[in-house]
């Protein structure tokens, strides 16, 4: 049985103050998250921070992103290693921001996602369709083209060290959101793909849902038997609402 992961997306949010008053307010409510794994992905500034916050609770921490090197001249960059030394235990990569606002492609998602497993992280690889994508009826084709670089890079047995998390770029920060039965059907093409290589990682895979899971709509998402957790954005920023999809993930 997979064990769900809820983990929240600050993105560029935050301060001091008001990341101190959230960690506050999710610990004192995440002791009532039983089975379900919970991580929070902090601008990189505020790790060392919220590291020392969280330390002996359950909730983990991970980064917004690694770079694919592990050292020299990559001005702004922030390698594996640094980010492990910090208390990282996760590291997203090919977010829908990276790959749209900031240009990296495939490759350089795999490139980075092979750097995070390489310094001990988990990578949270993102993987989703553009709207005109899913107008166009490609959505398998295109979340396939993108696992499909992963796998060229760290072979199919990478994903038993890895969480995949599904966001449909059309429903990230527009208030749409796709149905529980839309999302299920392509988690569910995901974890098929998978298991046509290896049935047994397919099996033990979370994969999560990335597009707008709220307080309200998490129960209906998460009991769908494909969507394993949540990598949540806007609704992370508040503890209540991300406690509540915590504790709606088990």
């Amino acid at each position: 049985m997979r064990t769900k992961l809820v983990a929240g997306n600050w993105k560029l949010n935050g301060s001091l103050s008001s990341i101190r008053e959230l960690i506050d307010g999710m610990l004192a409510g995440v002791d009532a998250v039983k089975t379900a794994g919970v991580a929070v992905c902090p601008p990189a500034i505020y790790i060392p921070e919220v590291t020392a916050m969280v330390k002996d609770s359950k909730i983990a921490v991970g980064s917004q992103n690694v770079c694919d090197q592990d050292s020299g001249a990559y001005t702004g960059e922030i390698a594996g290693a640094m980010l492990k030394e910090f208390g990282c235990e996760y590291a997203i990569v090919g977010h829908s921001e990276r790959r749209s606002l900031y240009g990296e492609d495939d490759a350089m998602v795999a490139a980075r996602f092979a750097a995070a497993r390489r310094n001990g992280l988990k990578p949270i690889l993102c993987i989703g369709e553009k709207l005109e994508e899913r107008e166009q009826g490609v959505t398998e084709d295109v979340v396939s083209r993108q696992i499909d670089a992963v796998i060229a890079v760290e072979g199919i047995s990478a994903f038993a060290d890895a969480v995949i998390a599904y966001e449909p770029v059309w429903a990230i920060g527009t208030g749409k959101t796709a149905s529980p039965q839309q999302a299920q059907d392509v988690h569910a093409f995901i974890r098929g793909k998978l298991a046509a290589l290896d049935a047994g990682i397919a099996e033990n895979i979370i994969i999560q849902y990335g597009g707008s899971m709220n307080a309200g709509n998490a129960e209906e998402l998460l009991g769908m038997p494909d969507i394993d957790g949540g990598l949540i954005g806007g609704a992370s920023l508040k503890a209540a609402d991300f406690l509540a999809i915590c504790q709606a993930a088990g």
